[in-house]
This record gives C-alpha cells, sequence and structure tokens, in this order.
C-alpha cells in the first residue's frame, strides 16, 4: 500500500509541476516525460484492480486522459509550427536582416521522448 501511495502523491506532484512549468521547452518537455512515467506506473497499479476498472469514475478517467493527452499533443504541434515559421522568418531575406539587427534568436521545438507522442491506450477491459 505505501508503494501505491507513493506513485498517487509522485503523480499530483508531477502534474502541479507540469501546470506551473513555464520554462524552456526543454524543460517543459523534461517535465512532461516524468509525469508520464509516473502516469505508466500508476496504470500499472491499477492493473492489479479489477473492481477498480469497472468503476464509473475510473472509467470517466480513462476518457478524460484520453481527451487530455489528445489536447495536449494538439497544443505541441501548434507551438512547434509558430516556432517553425518563426524560424523561417528569421532565416529568409529581408526578415533575417531585421532578426539580426534586433537579436531575435533561433527558438527550440518543443521535443518529447517518443513514447510520449503516442496518446496512450487507455483500455483497461471494459469491454
Amino acid at each position: 500500500m505505501a508503494h501505491e501511495k507513493e506513485i498517487f502523491e509522485r503523480v499530483t506532484e508531477l502534474r502541479a509541476q507540469c501546470m506551473a512549468s513555464q520554462g524552456a521547452p526543454h524543460q517543459q518537455a523534461a517535465d512532461e516525460n516524468q509525469l508520464v512515467a509516473a502516469l505508466q506506473k500508476l496504470m500499472a497499479v491499477v492493473e492489479n484492480y479489477p473492481q477498480l476498472k469497472a468503476d464509473q469514475h475510473f472509467l470517466e478517467l480513462q476518457q478524460e486522459l484520453v481527451n487530455t493527452e489528445d489536447r495536449i499533443q494538439a497544443a505541441r504541434r501548434f507551438f512547434n509550427g509558430n516556432v517553425r515559421d518563426y524560424r523561417n522568418k528569421c532565416q529568409t531575406f529581408p526578415s533575417r536582416i531585421i532578426a539580426g539587427m534586433f537579436g531575435f534568436e533561433s527558438q527550440d521545438y518543443f521535443n518529447v521522448h517518443p513514447s510520449v507522442r503516442d496518446v496512450p491506450d487507455a483500455d483497461f477491459g471494459d469491454s
């Protein structure tokens, strides 16, 4: 039980950390990677409790996790698209001259571990 409590506390802590993260994209990605790893451990714990899998609240949580991951992926694509456009503007003439004069610097893409890019399978045998 103590191990399971640690997992729940860690997920909560990492979720709050991700929500508060305002740093560089690579730091936000690192925070999200930690959260995903903790969520994977949480899902492994859930596998040990068949009665939890069938609970209506847990089924709602599953759906919300899938919806949240979809929104996060859309936000990542939006961010990376804007970074791509920004980089293109900073590297093409004549905007390259203005970018150089005002010190615009290249920005990093929001990169995450490949396992984070896939929408998690939230099927816990509720069929």
